[in-house]
């Protein structure tokens, strides 16, 4: 049985909106059934946007370096790194970094997600 380890520097990135994004763990490339994860890094000042729900599942993201806060459904939250966040199923939420430093964020989710599998909201914003 093949190991299944992924490292970063392996996988492609897409340039997103307030994001670099890198999907590390998928049914495709490590035949994952149960779950998925992606890497993002969000330049200082960035918002991950738009903002955007799951609802056929969960997301749990961890903040590998930075700061900056999340907004879930009009609540907004400071996150640092070594915060761990959950975004339930169907509420929408966003990132901002607010550091002077670029954010690392590692994202998993249950069940497997990918870009087709958000539902997003165009007109949300942080307030200033």
């Amino acid at each position: 049985m093949k190991i299944p380890v992924v490292h970063e520097e392996d996988v492609p990135a897409a340039d997103l909106p307030g994001r670099k994004l890198q999907w590390v763990i998928t049914a495709e490339n490590v035949g994952a059934k149960h779950c998925s994860s992606c890497l993002i890094h969000v330049p200082p000042g960035a918002t991950v946007k738009p903002a955007h729900s799951h609802p056929n599942g969960e997301e749990v993201i961890h903040i590998v370096h930075g700061t900056g806060r999340v907004w879930i459904e009009g609540e907004i939250s400071p996150v640092r790194t070594g915060s761990t966040i959950l975004f339930p199923q169907g509420d929408i939420h966003m990132l901002q970094n607010t550091g002077d430093d670029e954010m690392k964020v590692i994202c998993f989710f249950a069940p497997p997600s990918d870009l087709g599998t958000y539902k997003f909201f165009e007109d949300i914003e942080f307030p200033d």
